[in-house]
């Protein structure tokens, strides 16, 4: 049972990883030896974090934005163009959106589900050839989505698409899993709780002691946390879990 939990060697593509809980696992598997592409909308800032993370091991940035279907091939044409094989694909890149009942905009609604729901199944459909193409028996090929615990429990804060699309990405994660099973390729949900994020940023400045204070573990987040999810879901010691939501929130949601 030595090295059950090694992503050495393996190509792993994280989509929204050039901030926040993308970067935290971008970074897990580049300093533990994985091949990694991290994809973001801002090219600028994909580069940069993908030239720091490289100060660890490999990370390549390909900036696409997944918001529409032209960003979704781009994505998964460049992949393809540089890999026979895709061990790992992490689908994180999300939105928000927060308004109140009365005034929640249709754009708004349609971004935060185009990109947290449409997205992840499409370049998984588009990468699909890749993650057959590394898949065995015995070393299954691995899609990582993110979603939240705002899926699971209703926030108090009126980010309706955002709680909505969270849960959509869960029953999507489940229906994926259960149909790609037979094909060795494994299909989880991780469902962070609060985490240091740009998305984060506004209501950690407003209420972060609080949220920190109410949760079980009594604090937020750190990357570690949410990277060793990450890696534990992509090496030899999941081989045998799939259709699973795993929650990555001290707690939060449980009690």
């Amino acid at each position: 049972m030595k090295n059950l939990f090694s992503v050495e060697g393996k190509v792993v593509l994280v989509t929204g990883g050039s901030r926040g809980i993308g970067e935290m696992i971008a970074r897990g598997y580049v300093e533990n030896g994985a091949k990694v592409y991290i994809s973001s909308r801002k090219a600028e800032v994909c580069d940069r974090v993908a030239e720091e993370l490289s100060e660890f091991g490999t990370c390549i940035s390909l900036p696409f934005d997944l918001g529409g279907m032209a960003g979704i091939e781009g994505l998964a044409n460049a992949i393809k163009e540089r890999e026979s094989r895709l061990d790992v694909l992490v689908n994180n890149a999300g939105a928000t959106w927060g308004a109140p009942i009365d005034e929640y905009p249709e754009d708004g609604w349609d971004k935060t589900v185009d990109l947290n729901v449409k997205s992840i199944f499409f370049l998984t459909q588009k990468l699909l050839p890749l993650l057959r193409a590394a898949s065995t028996a015995e070393n299954p090929g691995r899609v990582i989505n993110i979603a939240s615990v705002n899926g699971i429990e209703p926030p108090t804060l009126e980010t309706y698409a955002y709680s909505t699309s969270k849960a959509g990405c869960i029953m999507l994660t489940r229906h994926l899993a259960k149909r790609l099973a037979p094909e060795h390729i494994l299909v989880n949900a991780i469902a962070p709780g609060p985490f240091p994020s740009k998305m984060m940023a506004a209501t950690l400045a407003q209420a972060g002691d609080a949220i920190a204070k109410s949760n079980p573990r009594g604090r937020i987040g750190q990357p570690e946390d949410i990277a060793g999810v990450a890696i534990f879901l992509s090496s030899r010691a999941s081989a045998y879990t799939t259709g699973a939501v795993v929650p990555c929130d001290g707690g939060s949601a449980e009690f």
